[in-house]
C-alpha cells in the first residue's frame, strides 16, 4: 500500500519535475528585492519607449591595430545584423572606435521586456555570435560580451546543472552504498527511495515556481545534492538498526518495526531541525536565498518522509535477502555491537577527555586562522572557472577602452510632477555631477520622455564587474540626489550587483542568529537538556568556522580563486549547523538510550561504539554528494561544495568521533542538566567488567 502510494506521487509531480529548469530565474536582478534602488531604476526604464534593453558589445580587437580588412569585416557584420537582426535586436549604430586604433565595438541592443525576455536574449547573443565568429581574418580577435554575454554565458552554466549533477551525484552515491552495503542488490533499496523524493521535490518546486518562489540554477543545483545526501544520511541510520534488529528477530517485519521505533525519532528530529533551519531562509531579502529556504525544505521533509515509510516498506518487502551475499542472521554475530574500533577510541578518550577536548578545539582554532584570507572579490566578471566568451570579451575591452563601457550604469532622472517633461537645468546638474564623481569616464543622454524623464548612460573607468565598480555606486547616488533630488535612480548591472552584496550581508546579519536560535530551541526538546544543547552548538559553530577557514586558504592560495562569494558564509552555515547537528542528534540519542541503563560514561562510550560506523558512513556520503557541485564549472558552486564537504568531514571525524564525546566523558551526568536523568546514577563498569558481564545469560537476555 505504501509502495502503491509512492508510486503514484511519482508519476504524478515526475512530468513535472522536468520542467524545472523551464522556470528558473538566473538573472541577478530577479534575486533583488523590489525596494532595491536598482529593481527601481529597471522598472522605470521598462516604461521609456525603447523598453529594456540588455546591450550585446560586439568587440573586435588586434594587438597591432586594425587593419583596412578588419574594418571591412567589421562593417560586413554591422550590415548583416541590420539587413536581418536576431529577434528583439534593434538595427547595430556605427562601430565606436579606441584612441589607439586596436579596438571598436559594436553595440546591439536585445529587447528583453517581453514575456519570453530569457530565450530571447539568450537566442540573439547566440545568434550574433554564430554571425560574427564566421570568416574572421587571422589574428583579428571577436568576442560578444557586455550584459548580453554575460547572462548567456551564465544561463549556459546553469543549464548544465539538472543533468549533469545528477548524474554525478546519484552515480556517487550508487558507487558508496555498494561500497557501504558489499551487496549487489540491496543499494538499489536507499538509491531508488532517495530518486522517488528529488523527483517529487522537484516537482513541487516547478509549482513553487509558477507561484512566484525565485528559484535559480544555484537552488536547483543544491536541492538534488541535499536529497541526495541527507536521503541517503537517514536511510543508512535506519538500515543500520534495522540489520542489529534482524540478529535479534527472526521476523523481518518486527525486525522493521522496532528498527523503526528506535531509530525514527532520531531521524525525524534531525529532519526538523534541517527543516527549521532551511526555513529560516524565507527571511532573506535576496530572492534567490528565500527561494532556496522552501524548496530546500520540501526537499528535506520528502527525503525525511520517504525514509521513515517507504524505505520500511521496501525493507519489509524484500526481507534479509536483500543483503546478499552478507545476509544477517537471527541470532548470528553482531547482535552486541558495542565492541571495535569504535568502542577502543572511546576508551581511549575517557582516560583523560579534558586533555582530549582541548587539543581538539586548539585544533580546530587553528584551522580558524584561514578566515585571514577570505576576501569579497568574487563578482560576476570572475566568477567562472573556465574562460567564458563574454569574460575574455571583457578582458579586450578594458585594453582599448574605459572598462565600463562593457556595461554603463543606469541613471533616470524623473520628471520630478512637472508636467511637461524633466527641468533641463536640472538634468545638467545631474550630468555636471556625476562627471565630477571619481572614476567616472563619460557621462550622455540615452532617451527622454516626458512621462517618466531622462535616462543617461554613465561610463565607469574600472571593470563593472569590480569591486572597485561597487564602490563607485553609493558616490554616485549621493552625488545624483544632491544635484537632482531624492527621485533620481541609479541602476544597471553594476549597481545590481551592489545591491545584491547589501542585502546578501544584511541576510547574513539577520538570519544567522536566527538559525542559531531555532537550532537550540530543537535540540533541548529532543535531547530536554540545556547543558548538552549548549555545548553541542559550540562545537559545530567551531567546526564550521574552522571548515570556512579550511576553505578560505584553498580557494585563496590553492585553487587561485579571486576571491569569495558573498553568500557563502550563509549558504555554508546554513548547511553546516543543520547538518553539523544531525549526526549529533544521531549520536547522543542513542547515548540517552544507553545511560539509562548504564550510567552517562559507559553510555558514551557504547553509543560512539555503536553509531561510530554508520555516522561515518553517512558523512562521507553527505560531504560526497555536496563535492559534486564542483563539476559544474561555476567558482560559487566549487566554494559551496568544498566548503560543505569539509565542513562535513570534520563533524564526522572530529567533532562527532572525539571533540563531542571527550566533553560528555568530562562533565559527566551533569550534561544533561536539568533533566532528570543528570540525578539519575547507574554504577559504572569499565570495558572489561562489562565485557564480563556480557557473557552472563541474564544480560545477554536483555539485549
Amino acid at each position: 500500500m505504501v509502495l502503491a502510494i509512492w508510486l503514484v506521487l511519482v508519476v504524478a509531480f515526475g512530468s513535472f519535475a522536468g520542467k524545472l529548469g523551464d522556470v528558473e530565474e538566473n538573472d541577478p536582478v530577479s534575486f533583488l528585492p523590489g525596494k532595491a534602488e536598482s529593481v527601481k531604476a529597471l522598472n522605470a526604464v521598462r516604461r521609456f519607449p525603447s523598453g529594456e534593453q540588455t546591450d550585446a558589445v560586439i568587440v573586435y580587437s588586434r594587438d597591432g591595430g586594425l587593419t583596412p580588412q578588419d574594418r571591412a569585416v567589421i562593417a560586413r557584420d554591422r550590415l548583416a545584423i541590420n539587413t536581418d537582426p536576431p529577434r528583439g535586436t534593434s538595427r547595430v549604430p556605427p562601430p565606436i572606435l579606441s584612441r589607439d586604433g586596436r579596438a571598436a565595438l559594436l553595440i546591439a541592443e536585445i529587447d528583453t521586456s517581453g514575456p519570453t525576455s530569457d530565450n530571447t536574449l539568450t537566442d540573439a547573443t547566440d545568434a550574433l555570435r554564430d554571425r560574427v565568429h564566421d570568416g574572421v581574418p587571422a589574428g583579428l580577435q571577436v568576442k560578444v560580451s557586455g550584459p548580453a554575454g554575460f547572462s548567456t554565458d551564465a544561463v549556459s552554466v546553469f543549464e548544465q546543472i539538472n543533468g549533469t549533477l545528477l548524474l554525478a551525484t546519484a552515480t556517487l552515491v550508487f558507487l558508496l552504498l555498494i561500497l557501504i552495503y558489499r551487496s549487489p542488490i540491496f543499494w538499489a533499496i536507499p538509491l531508488f527511495t532517495v530518486v522517488f523524493a528529488e523527483v517529487i521535490a522537484r516537482g513541487i518546486g516547478y509549482w513553487l515556481a509558477k507561484a512566484g518562489v525565485t528559484i535559480n540554477g544555484q537552488t536547483s543545483g543544491i536541492l538534488s545534492v541535499l536529497v541526495f545526501g541527507v536521503g541517503t544520511d537517514y536511510a543508512l541510520l535506519l538500515v543500520a538498526r534495522y540489520r542489529e534488529e534482524l540478529r535479534r528477530h527472526e521476523d523481518k517485519h518486527e525486525a522493521v518495526a522496532i528498527a523503526l521505533r528506535r531509530a525514527g525519532p532520531a531521524v525525524l528530529a534531525s529532519g526538523l531541525t534541517v527543516i527549521a533551519a532551511l526555513l529560516c531562509l524565507s527571511l532573506a531579502e535576496v530572492n534567490g536565498t528565500a527561494g532556496l529556504g522552501p524548496v530546500a525544505a520540501i526537499g528535506v521533509a520528502l527525503a525525511m518522509i520517504a525514509m521513515l515509510t517507504l524505505l520500511p516498506a521496501l525493507l519489509a518487502i524484500t526481507g534479509r535477502r536483500a543483503f546478499w551475499p552478507f545476509v544477517p542472521q537471527f541470532g548470528g554475530s553482531g547482535t552486541d555491537e558495542t565492541h571495535g574500533w569504535w568502542r577502543r577510541l572511546g576508551e581511549r578518550i575517557r582516560v583523560r577527555p579534558r586533555r582530549v577536548w582541548v587539543a581538539t578545539s586548539v585544533l580546530l582554532l587553528v584551522f580558524c586562522l584561514g578566515l585571514t584570507q577570505m576576501n569579497s572579490d568574487l563578482t560576476s566578471g570572475n566568477a567562472f572557472r573556465d574562460k567564458v566568451e563574454s569574460v575574455e570579451g571583457q578582458e579586450l575591452i578594458a585594453q582599448s577602452f574605459p572598462a565600463g563601457a562593457n556595461a554603463p550604469t543606469v541613471v533616470i532622472v524623473g520628471t520630478g510632477g512637472q508636467a511637461n517633461g524633466t527641468d533641463p537645468a536640472r538634468v545638467n546638474a545631474v550630468m555636471s555631477a556625476l562627471r565630477a564623481v571619481p572614476g567616472v569616464a563619460s557621462v550622455a543622454p540615452v532617451e527622454r520622455d516626458s512621462r517618466i524623464g531622462v535616462r543617461l548612460a554613465v561610463t565607469l573607468a574600472a571593470d563593472p564587474y569590480s569591486e572597485t565598480a561597487f564602490d563607485a555606486i553609493p558616490p554616485l547616488r549621493a552625488a545624483a540626489k544632491t544635484a537632482g533630488g531624492p527621485d533620481v535612480l541609479i541602476g544597471g548591472p553594476t549597481a545590481e550587483e551592489r545591491d545584491l552584496r547589501v542585502s546578501t550581508a544584511r541576510d547574513n546579519r539577520v538570519i544567522v542568529p536566527l538559525v542559531l536560535v531555532v537550532v537550540f530551541l530543537i535540540l533541548v526538546l529532543v535531547l530536554r537538556a540545556v547543558l548538552l544543547p549548549l555545548l553541542l552548538m559550540g562545537t559545530v559553530i567551531l567546526s564550521y568556522a574552522a571548515a570556512l577557514g579550511i576553505g578560505a586558504f584553498f580557494f585563496m592560495q590553492v585553487f587561485g580563486f579571486a576571491g569569495v562569494d558573498p553568500g557563502l558564509p550563509l549558504f555554508a552555515f546554513i548547511f553546516l549547523v543543520a547538518l553539523g547537528v544531525d549526526y549529533n542528534i544521531f549520536l547522543m540519542v542513542r547515548v540517552r538510550e544507553e545511560t539509562h541503563e548504564h550510567g552517562t560514561r559507559t553510555g558514551m562510550v557504547r553509543g560512539l561504539a555503536v553509531t561510530g560506523a554508520v555516522i561515518t558512513s553517512a558523512g562521507i556520503v553527505l560531504a560526497g554528494t555536496f563535492s559534486t557541485l564542483a563539476v559544474l564549472p561555476l567558482v560559487v558552486l566549487t566554494e559551496i561544495g568544498f566548503t560543505i564537504a569539509v565542513g562535513v568531514l570534520l563533524d564526522t571525524f572530529v567533532v562527532r568521533s572525539v571533540l563531542v564525546p571527550a566533553l560528555v566523558l568530562d562533565v559527566g551526568g551533569r550534561i544533561w542538566w536539568p533533566s532528570s536523568l543528570a540525578r539519575h546514577t547507574v554504577p559504572e563498569q569499565d570495558e572489561h567488567d562489562e565485557r564480563d558481564a556480557a557473557t552472563s545469560p541474564q544480560l545477554a537476555d536483555r539485549g
